[in-house]
């Protein structure tokens, strides 16, 4: 089993490398791309949180982003202190391109279980985040 969960992020990190590749990107700012992607717009403050990143790192790569023309940075309406961070229509067609078939057929073979095996599956899935999240926690310390 843990052989198995291994090897299935080390596929999801090839798929990742590969996307990261036609965009241009690094690593962290394809964590970047991802997690607005997600959102469909974040501020600079919520973004760093969700990736882990420091502000000063999160606006040197948000700096870089906005000039590969990847991100688009603009002022909140509601809140004129706040800059609102989205993805382009570029950078969103390429990122549905590249993960959306992944999507589909991941959805499609989902449909193979039932219920209670999809919980299970599920159930192992949070477990291993958090496994995982707390022993990158502990190694950092």
């Amino acid at each position: 089993m843990a052989e198995a969960a291994a090897d299935f992020g080390a596929a999801a990190d090839e798929v990742d490398g590969a996307v990261a590749e036609v965009l241009g990107v690094n690593r962290t700012d394809l964590r970047i791309i991802g997690a607005v992607a997600l959102a469909g717009e974040l501020s600079a403050g919520a973004l760093a949180r969700d990736v882990g990143l420091s502000p000063a790192a999160t606006t040197t790569a948000v700096q870089r982003l906005v000039a590969a023309g990847h991100l688009t940075r603009e002022v909140d309406p509601a809140d004129r202190r706040r800059t609102v961070l989205a993805l382009t229509p570029g950078a969103a067609e390429q990122i549905e391109r590249a993960y959306g078939p992944v999507a589909r057929e991941g959805q499609e073979a989902l449909e193979d279980y039932t219920t209670a095996e999809l919980a299970v599956v599920e159930r192992f899935l949070r477990q291993g985040v958090a496994l995982q999240r707390a022993h990158a926690a502990r190694i950092r310390s």
